[in-house]
């Protein structure tokens, strides 16, 4: 099982910007930072809790390499995921894949994807069937 995974942004304010607003409907939250350096992300309370109080998801000041990982954060419902893709939207990430089902990976892959500021390919998933809560 993972623990956490960190990726390089070009800006750093701009980047903790998007995430804030990108990540917030899944729960996630600014949960650790070090000035001009990093900022980690987590979920506080409820779904997606990680034991790491730091976050699981981490943000450092750098240069961007190639390839971009691919990044996929569960949702805890198909809701949650279109509330990712319009924040992430009206935050300035840009649009890969309109949330949907993507049946190719299985019946209730239900997926949204956006670019973010560098390009990286973040993805809000639900694995559940339409009408559960996860």
């Amino acid at each position: 099982m993972l623990d956490h995974i960190g990726i390089e942004v070009s800006d750093l304010e701009r980047s903790k910007t998007f995430y804030r607003a990108a990540l917030a409907p899944l729960g996630y939250r600014l949960s650790k930072e070090i000035p001009s350096t990093a900022a980690g992300f987590g979920v506080a309370e409820g779904h997606g809790t990680s034991t790491d109080p730091a976050g699981d998801f981490w943000i450092g000041r750098g240069q961007p390499q190639g390839p971009r990982p691919h990044v996929a954060f569960n949702a805890a419902s198909r809701a949650a995921v279109d509330a990712f893709y319009a924040a992430a939207l009206a935050a300035g990430g840009t649009s890969n894949g309109a949330p949907g089902l993507r049946p190719q990976y299985h019946a209730n892959y239900y997926g949204a994807f956006i670019l973010d500021p560098d390009g990286y390919n973040i993805e809000a998933v639900c694995h559940t069937p339409a009408g559960s809560s996860g």
